[in-house]
């Protein structure tokens, strides 16, 4: 009788033990889950501080580009940038990023019409050559795109704002630049496949104009009280000598420009001949000179003229916007003119 209680009281004292245990695990589960929640909230500041760091560009492997300037050392894919010449903002367009600032287009108002749909929103930054700092500085940028020529008095000042990338020159071979601005926004490849597009896209032109690109093609532009022949580092002779194409002896050099008197007219003779005018205000200066020049004498004895073989053509296309859209208008358009023939 004695064993019996005795095997009670341990029965009742180990079922108190294990109710005082499962008590206990319950309240150290509940301080856990209590622990864990104050873990996870956030103070105001520290909410501020993910926001920023998820509107900023995505972290990636540092890499230095080598540019006019130097050296800029970049990370990730940027997300805002400002850019300053026109060949540049084309160079962007094309890569599928839209700027959230950009210097207004040579001749537009403010783009140029084959960008102007696809500008939309973008902050005006003022000329090329007078770009707005301020402005700049209130889009805090993460990436600014430059020209040596342009803008190299101001380098240091935009690159106090953000990394900044500056190119060399403006004239000649757009494809140069094109190739510094991919690298920079971190689209090398991209850009890559966009120059190996564009070069099938002239073989393919060749062969559609076959024996024409034979054809000596002469470049000139008409201003106020000025002539200039355009020679072979212009953006238009690049694609020219690129085709193919030949120039009039007076043009077949690895210049950019000369300005001639009425006494080289001869110079401005080829198979065929194409210019433009310069005309920026309501006086139509530029206009009235080049009337006055094919009245002469000397103009009407050429070649091109007699056969008429004179055509003006788009400006911006053909000169001013000097970037990788433009280029492939300017290959379209040669394309219409000599299968036109």
């Amino acid at each position: 009788m004695l064993n019996k209680k005795r095997f009670l009281g341990v029965q009742a004292t180990m079922i108190c033990l294990i109710m005082l245990l499962l008590l206990l695990t319950g309240c150290g589960g509940t301080e856990s889950t209590v622990q864990h929640h104050s873990a996870t909230e956030h103070t105001p500041a520290e909410s501020n501080d993910k926001l920023t760091a998820e509107s900023m560009p995505p972290a990636g492997e540092e890499r230095t580009v080598k540019h006019a300037m130097g050296e800029t050392k970049l990370s990730g894919t940027p997300q805002k940038v400002v850019v300053l010449t026109s060949e540049g903002t084309e160079a962007l367009l094309a890569l599928g990023v839209k700027p959230v600032g950009a210097v207004q287009s040579g001749l537009g108002d403010p783009w140029h019409d084959h960008i102007k749909d696809r500008m939309q929103g973008v902050e005006v930054l003022g000329d090329e050559t007078q770009p707005n700092m301020e402005l700049i500085a209130s889009l805090k940028p993460d990436l600014i795109l430059g020209n040596k020529v342009l803008h190299e008095k101001v380098y240091s000042q935009l690159s106090s704002m953000a990394p900044t990338v500056f190119s060399e020159d403006l004239a000649g071979d757009w494809k140069v630049n094109f190739r510094l601005y991919a690298e920079a926004l971190n689209k090398k490849e991209e850009g890559d496949n966009i120059l190996r597009e564009f070069d099938q896209k002239v073989e393919q032109a060749k062969l559609r104009m076959g024996d024409k690109t034979k054809s000596k093609v002469s470049l000139v532009r008409f201003l106020p009280g000025k002539v200039r022949l355009y020679m072979k580092d212009t953006f238009a002779g690049v694609l020219l000598d690129q085709i193919g194409f030949a120039r009039p002896a007076s043009q077949d050099k690895d210049e950019f420009m000369e300005v001639i008197s009425k006494e080289r007219i001869r110079d401005m003779d080829g198979d065929i001949l194409f210019y433009w005018v310069s005309d920026y205000d309501e006086t139509k200066a530029a206009a009235e000179y080049k009337n006055e020049w094919m009245k002469d004498p000397l103009w009407q004895n050429l070649n091109v003229s007699k056969t008429n073989k004179v055509y003006q053509v788009d400006e911006v296309i053909w000169n001013t916007a000097g970037g990788v859209l433009a280029a492939n208008l300017l290959l379209d358009e040669l394309v219409t003119y000599f299968e036109a023939e």
